[in-house]
């Protein structure tokens, strides 16, 4: 909830943006009654910031003309949410910004008040998130570079690009539209001239990147996060694995993985799941070896029997050997 020297800030910002604003506008936006906003002018204009107001159908409360709030203004929570969100920029996006981060991080403790650094200090200790991207993407840093100036001059690229479906990579030409941090993975957004649709790139497997002379405009309309949504929920598996009695504590102690878990009489869990495709779910199921039955669909039943065969064959009993 807002305190009151965030809303202080908050009023003269929204004075300081637009002149003669009526006393019934502010408060809404101040989230406050109308009498509550009167006494925050009240409080401005005993801390000395010159606030006026003019009657009639075009007046209301006004900054004197010519005030700027000083800059670098925080209450205690955005200093601390700035300093966080600065690091968590350097962190996801390693060299592309790591220095830029510390950069402005240096320029903003240098100007904060005291107390201001202390919470910023007590936040980094207490307010904790990490694993955000995954241990060796750095080696990625060049790549990242290269696919960044594309975007920001809108040329073309060309990429060697390696998908889970093939064993060798083939070329892609693409107009890039962003980059994306989500679910660990980099990603690239483009148009795909091969496919003539928009598709998403791992960075990690492309292979190659070649900026061409070709340059392009971006759709308006494009919107990164929306295409991001659509391909998470795009075509899936939907994956139904029933845990073994004893391996029932695996499902209920990992509940956020499935979209259902339901035990059952002898004391196993069903759940389902969406996974992207065929290999990814089968090596899902693989991986709790005997202690998981996949029930559906058919054909990851398929495919996950055959893996074991082809897995148990390379291991041959060694009592059964000539």
């Amino acid at each position: 909830m807002p305190n009151a020297a965030t809303r202080l800030i908050t009023l003269i910002l929204l004075l300081q943006r637009q002149p003669n604003q009526k006393a019934a506008d502010l408060a809404q936006a101040l989230g406050v009654s109308v009498r509550s906003l009167h006494r925050y002018i009240a409080m401005l204009d005993e801390m000395g910031i010159p606030v006026y107001s003019e009657r009639g159908p075009q007046g209301g409360f006004s900054l004197v003309r010519g005030y700027k709030m000083p800059p670098l203004v925080f209450s205690p929570e955005e200093a601390v949410a700035v300093s966080l969100g600065t690091g968590l920029v350097g962190e996801l996006w390693g060299q592309l910004y790591e220095a830029a981060a510390r950069s402005a991080l240096a320029k903003l403790e240098n100007v904060l008040p005291d107390d201001q650094q202390d919470e910023i200090a007590w936040a980094r200790r207490a307010l904790v998130t990490t694993g955000l991207y995954r241990p060796g993407l750095g080696e990625f840093a060049p790549l990242l570079q290269t696919l960044r100036g594309a975007l920001h001059q809108q040329k073309r690229l060309r990429l060697v690009y390696q998908t889970s479906s093939r064993p060798e990579p083939a070329e892609r030409e693409v107009d890039p539209y962003a980059l994306a941090h989500s679910r660990g993975w980099w990603y690239l957004l483009g148009f795909c001239h091969l496919r003539q649709a928009v598709r998403a790139f791992r960075v990690d497997r492309i292979r190659a990147a070649q900026v061409l002379a070709a340059r392009f405009e971006p759709p308006a309309d494009f919107d990164a996060r929306r295409h991001l949504n659509l391909e998470a929920a795009g075509p899936h598996v939907q994956a139904r694995l029933r845990f073994a009695a004893e391996a029932a504590h695996l499902a209920l102690s990992n509940r956020p993985a499935w979209e259902t878990v339901e035990t059952q009489p002898d004391g196993g869990v069903t759940v389902t799941l969406a996974l992207p495709d065929l290999l990814w779910a089968a090596s899902l199921a693989l991986s709790y070896g005997p202690a998981v039955t996949v029930e559906a669909p058919e054909e990851l039943r398929g495919l996950v029997a055959g893996w074991a065969r082809a897995v148990a064959a390379r291991y041959p009993d060694p009592e059964q050997a000539p």
